[in-house]
């Protein structure tokens, strides 16, 4: 089972199954995304409203820097006195700021601007520069136009848009850190009913086991019974036996050292088909197997819980009368039965543990979570094909590691 640990303030390891932690990510996912949004929408309002007062200041102060030196223009004209034209509108120039000034005609007496040709417009940007144009009706000087260019306040725009990014960011890791620790609070008293529960469930399941091997050791020395009645009684405790072993398997067999060995999963296969003899006579199902040698590498218990919780499924949800086909073919092995099938939509959710495609055939939803469970340890791939009333197929596809023999097992 894929595992994910969290530490909780008193350093306890909290181990999450996959789906727990699935639902942390999508909590996380939730709420980062939700933050992400609102920090985005407050960012970007934050910079339109800066970036437009830097427009309205910057306008504001060039229309100020023109007046200014228009006035200088019209006082030295009223004044009379002879000057140096170029001379005089080039002293004029404020240090912040690129100054044209142009005739009646816009052609240019004396400009630090290039290629300027909107006097249209009392203000505007182009390229990522500002230019700001006052007209003179009485051409003093035989100045008409004074345009004034600002060049820098692109890089302002950009240095604000930079800052900007950086504390959505920190922000964001912020509130990320935030959303942490509130997964870490949320999870920590879940995880304690979790954990409280499998120990009833693994207390329990371990009062089970001296009964039922009683059950079966006693069911093997009986003489002169009923065989009906023995039969139904041994299928029985072979199906306590069965549960007993998915439970104990599923609250200590993760956690407990594996002894991985080659086995030929045919022999396995048929050899755990023998066992369930009598609780499929019990029901009245017949079994059918076409098995090529496989031989698979891993746990041996691991390999009997895969093939008992296939065919216990398979079992419970057919119907008296019905063929559980168990197949191996290449390197899948597929168990497929007859019974009641399942809805395309509830065939996501089957592998979750606890989860049960049909309530009233009984189990605890623990049957498919162990079969995932041991898919992903060994990397093989689990497929399911099922209609609702036509019965259900399972198809367990092997890593390309294994070898194949031709053959009947």
């Amino acid at each position: 089972m894929v595992k994910s640990i969290l530490r909780t303030s008193k350093e306890k390891v909290i181990v999450l199954t996959s789906y727990e932690r699935g639902a942390l990510y999508r909590f996380l996912f939730l709420y980062l995304g939700s933050v992400f949004i609102l920090l985005a929408i407050i960012g970007y309002l934050f910079f339109r409203n800066n970036v437009a007062m830097m427009m309205n200041s910057t306008k504001y102060e060039m229309m100020y820097q023109a007046k200014k030196v228009s006035s200088k223009i019209i006082m030295s004209a009223m004044e009379g006195r002879k000057l140096d034209k170029i001379a005089f509108l080039e002293q004029l120039k404020p240090s912040r700021f690129d100054m044209g000034y142009y005739d009646t005609q816009k052609k240019s007496v004396y400009s630090t601007i290039r290629n300027f040709g909107d006097f249209n417009q009392s203000f505007l940007v182009k390229d990522g520069v500002c230019y700001a144009v006052l007209e003179d009706p009485s051409s003093h000087m035989g100045v008409r136009y004074i345009v004034v260019r600002e060049s820098n306040l692109s890089g302002e725009i950009m240095h604000l848009r930079m800052r900007i990014i950086s504390y959505l960011i920190l922000s964001f890791i912020a509130m990320g850190i935030v959303g942490y620790f509130l997964a870490r609070l949320f999870l920590s008293p879940v995880r304690h009913k979790i954990e409280s529960l499998d120990r009833f469930i693994s207390d329990t399941t371990h009062e089970l086991n001296t009964p039922v091997s009683a059950i079966l050791m006693t069911i093997q020395s009986l003489k002169g019974c009923d065989p009906k009645k023995l039969k139904r009684l041994e299928a029985s405790a072979k199906r306590l036996s069965t549960v007993y072993g998915s439970l104990t398997y599923r609250l200590s067999g993760e956690g407990k050292e594996q002894k991985v060995e080659y086995l030929s999963l045919g022999r396995l296969v048929q050899e755990r088909v023998e066992y369930v003899k009598e609780l499929v006579d019990s029901k009245r199902l017949r079994i059918e197997t076409k098995l090529d040698e496989l031989v698979v590498h891993m746990d041996r218990e691991s390999a009997i819980r895969l093939i008992d919780n296939l065919l216990s499924n398979a079992i419970k949800y057919s119907d008296p009368g019905g063929v559980i086909t168990v197949m191996i073919r290449g390197k899948n092995l597929s168990v497929a039965d007859e019974g009641i099938g399942i809805e395309r939509s509830a065939q996501k959710d089957i592998f979750k543990r606890y989860k049960r495609a049909n309530k009233e055939r009984g189990g605890f939803g623990l049957g498919l979570d162990i079969v995932l469970a041991i898919c992903k340890q060994y990397r093989i791939k689990v497929a399911v094909e099922s209609e609702k009333g036509k019965g259900s197929r399972f198809i367990l596809k092997f890593a390309p590691g294994v070898r194949q023999t031709p053959g009947t097992a």
